[in-house]
């Protein structure tokens, strides 16, 4: 088996069916396997400004409606904002992908993400209807070949 330090490149689409979090720890577990991965590092940036990608908890479906009812406290869709010439939920996007991240890096150890025991990793949709989201992966590190 040969080690090399390598990178690759992904676009991983998801397909969301409104507002909420959309697990996607399985589909880059799948990738980095599919890749080869060893220990590297692994970067998620979604592409899109009224969406945003986390990592939380993925045990207790209550933790996601609770972090969802903050995000509305922060952003309520009722405001009075300039900028509404794509709907009541855009500009409350914009704002909730500001106050969370567009990107992330994951160390990868062995093929695997390290994430806690409770942790995953998730696009979360700002928006109220549903949309073809875009992640961007990279890897960089080793890979193993037989």
């Amino acid at each position: 088996m040969t080690n090399m330090l390598t990178q690759h490149h992904h676009a991983l689409v998801i397909e969301t069916s409104g507002q909420g979090f959309s697990e996607v720890t399985r589909r880059l577990q799948n990738w980095l396997t599919e890749i080869h991965a060893g220990d590297g590092l692994l970067t998620v940036f979604v592409r899109h400004t009224s969406a945003s990608v986390t990592i939380q908890e993925n045990a207790d479906p209550d933790v996601l409606a609770d972090l969802q009812q903050a995000l509305h406290r922060f952003a309520p869709e009722s405001s009075d904002y300039r900028h509404s010439s794509e709907g009541p939920d855009d500009m409350p996007g914009h704002i909730k992908s500001m106050l969370t991240a567009t990107s992330m890096s994951i160390p990868v150890v062995g093929g695997t993400p390290v994430l806690g025991t409770w942790q995953g990793v998730f696009l979360i949709e700002h928006r109220t209807g549903p949309h073809r989201r875009r992640l961007a992966l990279h890897y960089f590190g080793e890979t193993t070949q037989n």
